[in-house]
């Protein structure tokens, strides 16, 4: 017979993963790549590796800082919104924190999304969120990977990783070496969760009180949908123009641990952070979460922010310049929460 034969059914499609929708969706999301091109990029989306020639002119002795991270349950939030458009800005901001609180600033970031059976515009969202916090950040995505995992991943889930790298000149890196008693101690407003906490928040807000993602609570004209969704904050604008100022002593990114975990991360052996909880006013998704599920203060305040997304550890002759320093930044109602003492317990709170 002539001709070719004919076009048998794929095995590794009927074993659940679809090679050519994965080069739809990748090449749907080449230009958001590009637009996130920085002067360091060499190398096109499709490499195996990304090449990037970072602008070192300036540096007495730079020092590469990196981070990974990922978004957490959010995504189910996102997969119950069906609006993955935001997680992937909550990513970068996330991982240019992690790498702001050494003092470092973004070069460029890489991403990994999972999926049990890969759909075309979900890819597009995950990673155009992904491209819009680079841009936002100054910072390139340089590259990643996708991997549809059937059997490992269920239909519908999404796993969402990201990697950074910034970079510092190391007589500027922020480690909390000169943080003494008697510093204070500057809350940067958060924008709600952020990533952190979300298993308690769902189990909260919709087992227990009923609620669904078109609710509203009391005295918040947001719906659920809107507060759950709010990206995490990147504050790499708010302390730029602070990282060299030498009455800046250590920088605390608040995530999973809530601030009881997080200061103590920058606070030198034998010092304690005190907590004036007063000082701030906490958000009401986090009044809310506390009232339903019946959580107790210590633990609200090891799980979530509690409306503090950032603390800058400052010299107190220097607080009220960078202080408002900060507030010029726009993030909001940046406030003093609190001040370092000597003492046994790394966070006391009043």
């Amino acid at each position: 017979m002539n001709g070719r034969p004919p076009r048998r059914p794929s095995a590794y499609g009927a074993a659940g993963v679809d090679i050519d929708a994965q080069e739809r969706a990748l090449g749907g999301i080449k230009e958001l790549v590009r637009s996130t091109a920085t002067p360091g990029v060499l190398s096109e989306l499709g490499s195996f590796g990304g090449l990037f020639r970072p602008a070192l002119a300036g540096y007495r002795e730079p020092v590469l800082v990196s981070s990974a991270d990922g978004v957490g349950t959010k995504l189910v939030v996102a997969r119950m919104a069906r609006d993955y458009s935001t997680v992937g800005r909550d990513l970068v901001n996330h991982c240019v924190n992690d790498i702001l609180v050494q003092g470092a600033k973004p070069l460029f970031f890489l991403d990994y999304v999972g999926a049990g059976v890969l759909e075309e515009e979900v890819m597009v969202q995950l990673v155009g969120g992904v491209a819009a916090g680079c841009r936002e950040n100054g910072c390139a995505l340089l590259g990643g990977e996708t991997a549809e995992m059937p059997g490992f991943y269920q239909p519908h889930d999404y796993e969402l990783v990201g990697f950074i790298v910034g970079v510092v000149d190391r007589p500027l890196l922020v480690d909390g070496s000169r943080v003494t008693a008697g510093d204070q101690l500057i809350g940067l407003p958060s924008a709600g969760l952020h990533t952190n906490g979300y298993s308690l928040a769902r189990r909260a807000l919709f087992e227990i009180a009923g609620l669904d993602l078109d609710s509203r609570l009391e005295g918040d004209p947001r719906t659920l949908r809107e507060v759950l969704l709010t990206p995490h904050l990147s504050y790499l604008g708010a302390l730029a123009p602070v990282l060299a100022d030498p009455g800046l002593h250590a920088l605390a990114h608040v995530t999973g641990g809530g601030l009881t975990d997080n200061l103590p991360r920058v606070l030198p052996r034998g010092l304690s952070a005190r907590i004036e909880r007063g000082s701030w006013r906490v958000p009401l998704e986090f009044l809310a979460i506390q009232r339903w599920a019946e959580v107790a203060d210590h633990e609200m305040y090891r799980v979530f922010n509690m409306g503090i997304g950032m603390v800058a550890v400052v010299a107190p002759d220097a607080s009220e310049r960078l202080l408002e320093k900060i507030a010029a930044a726009g993030v909001g109602a940046v406030a003093i929460i609190g001040s370092v003492a000597t003492g046994c317990e790394p966070v006391v709170y009043a």
